[in-house]
């Protein structure tokens, strides 16, 4: 098969594109033949040395993506040749072909497109979690999102919106401002602009995914709100006060998607609650930006450009 790797950590230059054996399935797995595959930080971090990868030689890099069933384990009941099935916790995806164990994939609905499931799959999924088990918010209650027209963040926002809250953020063009005003936010701010003081201890909740923002975020949610952190794509957190935190009664409340996606079940259900949101029209995200497998070098420098909207995805 032909696979997107590397042998040692470091820039984009350390990947290559080639020719590597094809993966064994075993009696509980699938081997999926890849339409899709979402391209993330995470998979920056990994290819950096800076984030757990798993082992292998040589590496490759990515977890999720959506692909056909072309071949099926022996202890396989559930799922049969051409079954469209998709997955966001299954390593060695950057590859034409995935061995997915069977308790991690979840079949596609037949009226959900491919791309569209591969570009909400990880981050869709995600917001779930953060909307739902970790902010918890209320009814008309205001809440920030950071990096509103990034990939987790548009689905994120727009969930949020469609459950009822009032949901601002920031991003760093007029165009992402657009977009993030159209998808229902109701005030979107512009990095390097001056709104910070009027919104101090405003927010029930601040969603983070950023990292270098943490202390801001403290600064913007209320006495009993709740900062919700998710992500380090802007770098490392700050050292936080805990004792201040106390005497103001804020609370910094973070998860690991991993954790909410234990079983077949879990899965199920959260990408059902998912997918509801898109069929009734209530979220809607830009296009993917795709890019070829072979140019997954290509795909990596344009994430960390900054200059992405939405998701990037890789075609084998």
């Amino acid at each position: 098969m032909k696979a997107l790797y590397f042998d040692h950590f470091g820039n984009s230059d350390v990947l290559t594109y080639g020719e590597l054996p094809d993966p064994v399935v075993s009696r509980s797995e699938l081997l999926l033949g890849m339409e899709y595959i979402g391209l993330n930080y995470a998979d920056i971090y990994r290819r950096k040395g800076e984030y757990h990868i798993e082992e292998r030689s040589p590496y490759i890099n990515g977890y999720e993506g959506v692909g056909t069933v072309i071949d099926i384990g022996s202890a396989v009941s559930e799922y049969n040749i051409g079954d469209k099935v998709f997955f966001v916790d299954v390593p060695f995806s950057n590859a034409e072909l995935v061995a997915v164990p069977k308790e991690n994939a979840i079949k596609l609905p037949s009226n959900m497109d491919s791309k569209l499931v591969a570009s909400i799959g990880l981050q869709g999924l995600t917001a779930d979690f953060l909307a739902h088990d970790l902010g918890n918010g209320l009814e008309s209650s205001n809440v920030f999102v950071h990096g509103i027209s990034g990939g987790v963040g548009q689905i994120l926002a727009q969930m949020l919106t469609a459950d009822g809250l009032n949901v601002y953020g920031i991003t760093s063009s007029k165009e992402k401002q657009q977009m993030a005003l159209e998808q229902g936010a109701k005030r979107v701010f512009l990095r390097n602009s001056d709104w910070q003081e009027d919104y101090l201890s405003y927010f029930d909740t601040v969603y983070d995914g950023v990292g270098i923002t943490l202390l801001d975020s403290i600064d913007l949610v209320k006495h009993r709100g709740k900062v919700v952190f998710f992500g380090m794509a802007g770098g490392n957190p700050p050292k936080i006060d805990f004792v201040e935190l106390l005497s103001q009664s804020k609370s910094i409340l973070t998860g690991d998607l991993w954790d909410y996606l234990t079983s077949y079940k879990e899965r199920s259900e959260r990408s059902d609650r998912l997918f509801k949101y898109f069929r009734e029209g209530t979220i809607n995200i830009s296009e993917p930006t795709i890019f070829s497998l072979s140019n997954g070098k290509e795909a990596h420098e344009f994430l960390e450009s900054g200059k992405s909207v939405g998701k990037i995805l890789l075609e084998p």
